[in-house]
């Protein structure tokens, strides 16, 4: 049993985390349902997509390797 704090917020049991796989900085959904509402896990169609662009360079592999690795001047 979980209650509500004065902010609106709710601390989802750990059993229930790990079985929808809610790891912290997820988002969730409330869902309603015929009996209620119900909870789910956002998941985004492509979890990469969100990364998308973030490595954008011109760079081989190689040099960018060799730049993180303090090799090149």
């Amino acid at each position: 049993m979980s209650k509500v704090t004065s902010k609106g917020q709710v601390t989802i049991p750990k059993p229930i985390r790990e079985e929808l796989g809610i790891d912290p900085g997820d988002e969730i959904e409330f869902v309603e349902t015929e009996r209620g509402y119900a909870i789910e896990k956002r998941v985004d169609e492509n979890p990469f997509e969100k990364w998308r662009g973030v490595a954008d360079t011109s760079e081989s592999v190689e040099e960018r390797m060799a730049d993180l690795r303090g090799e090149r001047e």
